[in-house]
């Protein structure tokens, strides 16, 4: 089955795929020390190394994979998960905001800047008056991406907007039409639309190649909200042994040679990247 049709089977039952029997884990510094951790199915090799990097250290891990951002933070609240590794800071702060919940960041894993891809044209320069980009509809990504067009002229947004929409948009000099969409969907998007902005992870797992894309997202101070991290459902999480363990084994440089080939030169580890 292809990818897309995976994906649209998994966004219609809204249910993440599990790698690993699911049962029976504690969330403490319990004796058995297993932990499921919520991933994004394109990390799984990544992960999958640190899992057997961690038995050595009696610290079992049970991957349960997921397809979109809808699910992960959810899941963590639930207790389905007790940390995930999905998300930057300005999604978490928007989700913890929409849903007054108090998850927390314990560990900074990579940032994956956010690209624009194309099958019609080779710059964003070449995009003609009316022509259509999509976009994620969350309000972190979809801030980011209009953030990455105003980068490369083409739009200007609204002083003093945090989360910027469509609808912060103050200039748009080719009269632009944008389609919001799903994270996961935007790179599905590109045989409908000119252009597509696409977030790191969702491109890595649509196949498409970095170098192919047409604008490339600029690492400054400024990126420091877009980092990605291991998440816990509270601070006292935060302080389980065993947690940090998963962190430390993370916050390796096996780690950043495996982002390296995985992601194709595309991400960048971020626990000690000096902005």
């Amino acid at each position: 089955m292809k990818f897309w049709q995976k994906l649209a089977t998994v966004a219609l039952v809204a249910v993440p795929v599990l790698t690993l029997a699911a049962c029976g884990n504690k969330t403490s510094d319990s004796k058995d020390k297993v932990v499921k951790v919520g991933i994004m199915s394109n990390d799984k090799e990544i992960w999958q190394d640190i899992q057997t990097r961690l038995k050595k250290q009696n610290v079992q891990i049970k991957l349960v994979e997921f397809t979109d951002y809808n699910r992960p933070n959810q899941a963590l609240e639930d207790g389905d998960i007790q940390l995930n590794s999905f998300q930057h800071h300005a999604f978490l702060n928007e989700w913890n905001k929409a849903h007054g919940d108090h998850i927390v960041s314990i560990g900074n894993t990579y940032i994956g800047p956010m690209r624009a891809y194309s099958d019609s044209i080779k710059s964003l320069k070449e995009l003609k008056k009316g022509d259509t980009v999509s976009v994620p509809n969350d309000a972190s990504n979809e801030g980011r991406a209009l953030l990455l067009l105003q980068q490369n002229g083409l739009i200007t947004i609204k002083a003093g907007v945090a989360n910027p929409t469509i609808r912060d948009i103050k200039t748009n000099k080719l009269n632009l039409k944008f389609t919001e969409l799903d994270a996961a969907q935007t790179a599905r998007s590109l045989k409908d639309v000119d252009a597509a902005i696409v977030n790191n992870d969702i491109a890595a797992a649509a196949k498409l190649v970095p170098k192919d894309a047409i604008a490339t997202e600029k690492i400054t101070k400024a990126s420091k909200p877009w980092i990605n991290f291991i998440a816990a459902k509270s601070k006292a999480d935060a302080k389980n042994k065993t947690y940090q363990k998963i962190v430390k084994a993370y916050q390796t440089k096996r780690t950043a040679t495996l982002l390296n080939k995985y992601y194709k030169g595309s991400t960048v580890p971020a626990w000690d990247y000096k902005f």
